[in-house]
């Protein structure tokens, strides 16, 4: 595929190749979140999640923008937590009346997860459910748990803002985190409206982001625990929507990486923009290496310091210190405008329908 870097700025090409509505449908994301908090009202969360701090939290995301999710909760919790947090792909056998449960699946027909929640909920465990009202998955919980059903249709992978609301509105109920919900829908707007299509790349966020990683590899390592779990997301989405095969882990686990590590260190000192992209000696300038920072304490401070001096050519991508936002509402804006250029790169490479290809995306 060949990336048509042209289409970034003519809005009109933009639309005619976006046949499916990908765009509109990735920028609804403050709309998730004020129909999951229109729902959870509507459910009297609070009073069905109205009990003594629970012998564990147990976060399930089965697959897709679900996995991630689920982590980048338990990082915002992060080891402090007063309540013991599982992550998991289905409910233990071992969960009971004393444990929460929080899980997401796009598959109203997932038996192995249906059947972990109808246990769970037999034995007398709290669960909150997103997922399909229909199907065996949706039945496990009813007239037991709380399932908050997508009001916004969008797709299993531009649900990031739905998964994420719920999750944030059930650990608020339980005491655990306190998120400012409201300014959260209104941060993901505005991010939408900085990173529209008719705004050209200079000005857009996402655009620019998608054209830097254009023909590249992208390496995206966080340099704290919730920055890492963004970028999980990040990769999800750059692979499901662009077929970008990105590399995406917490700085200190890509320390870790010695043969990776050493190559991007070694061409850390800049790029010869003369040199011939086809000549072996240089394809180290294939890799795009981004540092991802959502979190400003003394630990993330360090290793923004220390990531840095290695990498001097490195981009350092904050949008806590862009925003002015708390971590939660900083990570929600920093996926979405990940999951924006995805979408911009699927357009310009012809994954999403494209240029010159005008297939629409199943979702």
């Amino acid at each position: 595929m060949v990336f048509d870097d042209s289409l970034l700025d003519d809005p009109a090409r933009l639309a005619d190749a976006d046949t499916s509505g990908v765009l509109r449908a990735t920028a609804m994301a403050g709309a998730q979140v004020r129909s999951v908090l229109e729902r959870m009202a509507e459910l009297d969360l609070d009073a069905r999640l109205d009990v003594d701090r629970p012998r564990s939290v147990v976060l399930v995301g089965r697959s897709g923008v679900g996995r991630p999710v689920m982590r980048l909760l338990a990082a915002l919790l992060g080891p402090g937590c007063p309540t013991p947090v599982v992550l998991s792909d289905v409910v233990p056998s071992w969960v009971g009346a004393l444990d929460v449960v929080y899980a997401h699946t796009d598959d109203p027909g997932d038996d192995e997860l249906a059947s972990s929640l109808e246990r769970a909920s037999r034995y007398g465990a709290a669960v909150v459910l997103t997922a399909p009202d229909e199907g065996p998955v949706a039945a496990a919980v009813a007239g037991k748990g709380t399932l908050v059903a997508p009001r916004v249709v969008v797709g299993p992978d531009r649900i990031f803002a739905t998964v994420f609301t719920a999750g944030l509105r059930t650990l608020s109920s339980l005491g655990l985190l306190d998120v400012d919900i409201d300014a959260l829908a209104d941060e993901l707007d505005a991010e939408a409206e900085r990173d529209h299509p008719q705004h050209e790349t200079f000005v857009n966020p996402a655009k620019s982001l998608a054209l830097s990683l254009a023909d590249r590899t992208p390496l995206l390592w966080g340099l704290d625990p919730v920055a890492g779990a963004v970028a999980e997301h990040a990769a999800y989405l750059l692979a499901a929507e662009a077929a970008v095969v990105a590399d995406a882990a917490e700085y200190r686990h890509a320390f870790a990486k010695g043969a990776l590590y050493r190559e991007v260190v070694s061409g850390s000192g800049g790029r010869d923009i003369f040199a011939d992209p086809d000549d072996p000696e240089t394809s180290v300038s294939r890799r795009r290496l981004l540092l991802l920072s959502v979190r400003h304490d003394a630990a993330a401070t360090a290793t923004r310091r220390a990531a840095t001096g290695v990498f001097s050519s490195a981009e350092v991508i904050d949008v806590a210190d862009e925003i002015g936002a708390a971590e939660p509402v900083a990570a929600a804006v920093l996926a979405l405008r990940f999951e924006l250029a995805a979408v911009y790169l699927g357009l310009g490479a012809g994954t999403i329908g494209g240029a010159s290809r005008f297939t629409p995306v199943q979702s």
